[in-house]
């Protein structure tokens, strides 16, 4: 084991860490008016940035607009050659950059402030030609770069990185966002269908076995059998829920009666099973699964039985 190799892995994470740590000091009433101002805009907020800072402000743009706050990413080279023209007088517009020297952000700067915008400037030199120019500045300046000739961006791009997440997750609390507005913004993959679907969307698909209370053991056997789904609901005329049973409740009476003959479906049900509402969410309902170690939920709204919610179907879509 290479002892070199361990020993800068851990430099620049302790390094890094430490130009994490050194953000707190610049989180002042200053920057709770930039937040304010943000929350309060009726515009977007539009990240500019050049090089490796471009990169940080498309990230910094992704988060924003997946958390409510509409953002928008410029690149400053392009924004000299026409793309200024995405900028509203109602924007915002955010300037990252470590030096603050850039020329390109030179010449970027003087051009938006005669737009009127208000100019924030993430930068890591405050005596720097952004910092100077900008309205506000978010001071995200490092004391050196992780890399080994302190020249890589390396720390001070780790705390655009930090800063960024800190102005989306304050502007998150300010606008209220909570989980269900998250499902709007991420409906696809796993995440978004833990935030939106329904025990509704997938219980609709399955088959719905149900039996009358007076139904003979035979008609029970060959429900549960026919919709394959290992349990069925015992209704009365109206649909109205009078209890379930499973494939497990056939096999225990089988075990203690010898006479099935005369049984019906009353004798063997469980009168109290565990049901869930269609609008529930169906993460929801993997939780009360987990909860009662069963693998079906019967599904009924004001005590009528709309169908069954199977471990598997959860499984099958991702939930799991």
């Amino acid at each position: 084991m290479n002892a070199t190799i361990l020993q800068t892995a851990q430099a620049t994470i302790e390094t890094e860490l430490n130009a994490i740590k050194g953000l707190s000091a610049f989180i002042d009433s200053a920057f709770e008016q930039i937040i304010q101002a943000i929350h309060q805009s009726t515009g977007r907020l539009v990240i500019s940035g050049i090089g490796k800072s471009a990169i940080i402000a498309q990230k910094i743009v992704a988060t924003l607009n997946s958390t409510g706050t509409p953002s928008l990413f410029m690149h400053a080279a392009d924004a000299i050659h026409g793309d200024l023209g995405m900028i509203t007088p109602s924007d915002i517009v955010l300037v990252i950059s470590k030096s603050g020297e850039s020329p390109e952000i030179k010449v970027l700067v003087p051009l938006i402030k005669n737009f009127g915008n208000l100019l924030i400037g993430m930068v890591g030199n405050a005596d720097s030609f952004l910092a100077k120019h900008a309205d506000w500045v978010l001071n995200t300046t490092v004391e050196k770069e992780a890399c080994l000739n302190n020249l890589a961006p390396t720390s001070s791009t780790t705390a655009q990185m930090v800063m960024g997440d800190v102005l989306a997750v304050c502007l998150m609390q300010l606008n209220g966002f909570n989980n269900r507005d998250f499902a709007r913004f991420h409906p696809g993959g796993n995440l978004g269908k833990r935030l939106y679907m329904t025990v509704e969307d997938l219980s609709s698909t399955n088959e719905k076995p149900a039996v009358l209370a007076t139904a003979p053991l035979k008609n029970v056997i060959v429900e549960i059998t026919e919709k394959r789904l290992g349990v069925t609901a015992v209704v009365n005329e109206g649909g109205q829920l009078m209890g379930i049973i499973t494939d497990g409740d056939l096999r225990r009476m089988l075990e203690k009666t010898n006479d099935i003959s005369a049984i019906c479906a009353n004798d063997i049900l469980s009168p109290h099973p565990i049901t869930i509402e269609p609008q529930a969410l169906a993460v929801d309902a993997l939780n009360l699964l987990k909860k009662h170690d069963i693998s079906q939920l019967v599904v009924a709204e004001n005590g009528r039985y709309s169908g069954i919610l199977h471990l598997h179907d959860l499984i099958r879509e991702g939930i799991v």
